[in-house]
């Protein structure tokens, strides 16, 4: 059965690597994110990452707590490039030949992102960890996934993250936000939250790819209205 999609982009959030308590690494639960990623690269998917770094410490929040903003911003990309790393480890460590790829230039420890570079990893078959989001303070990592996924040419961008549809604002420790039930051209937002991982039921703090994400791959490209 032909695959639904040949190169995407998946976005994991920081938060997803720190398993029940949401900060720091679990790595029992970056063990299973990496089996679920090899079974999604085994089907012949080109597939890139994007990771967060809310695990560590996100920019925006420590900005209000009286960090300078930019420095913030600096320090959240950093831990994204530390969230890159131990996945890139365990990935590599289950047979999974991996390439992380920062924005901000750091050779002792990771590839520069160069779009041609990235492109050629991709064709050879290897995964990309894209970390330090845009290189630049004020936007976010999933402005980073965009960002990245359009370079790549990926044709779908997959959101493992604790937010489950499009809001009018900020979502964390915001109850004030609402959800967005179309985009400017009228079109309907199916983005739906993955199912969770290593936590307890309910739990929205570390939600992962599961069978079903593998199951959307295998589905038939005609039914997806793909050509």
């Amino acid at each position: 059965m032909a695959l639904a999609y040949t190169r995407a982009l998946l976005k994991i959030s920081g938060e997803a690597l720190g398993g029940e308590k949401g900060s720091g690494l679990d790595f029992h639960v970056v063990e299973a994110f990496a089996e679920e990623i090899k079974a999604v690269h085994a089907l012949g998917v080109r597939l890139a990452l994007v990771v967060g770094g809310g695990n560590i410490i996100r920019g925006a929040t420590a900005s209000r707590e009286g960090l300078d903003r930019v420095s913030a911003d600096y320090m959240g990309m950093l831990a994204t490039v530390i969230n890159a790393l131990a996945l890139q480890d365990v990935l590599e460590k289950i047979g999974v030949d991996t390439r992380v790829m920062t924005a901000i230039r750091m050779e002792s420890l990771a590839e520069p992102y160069i779009r041609r570079r990235a492109i050629r990893h991709l064709e050879k078959g290897r995964l990309i960890i894209f970390a330090a989001g845009t290189g630049n303070p004020f936007f976010s990592t999933d402005t980073a996934g965009v960002l990245r996924a359009l370079e790549m040419e990926a044709e779908v961008i997959l959101k493992a993250t604790n937010v489950d549809g499009v809001f009018t604002g900020p979502t964390y420790q915001n109850s004030s936000v609402t959800t967005c039930a179309s985009d400017a051209s009228g079109n309907l937002l199916a983005m739906r939250r993955e199912s969770s991982i290593g936590v307890s039921p309910g739990r929205r703090s570390a939600p992962a790819i599961r069978a079903r994400t593998r199951a959307r791959f295998h589905a038939n490209a005609t039914e997806r209205g793909l050509k």
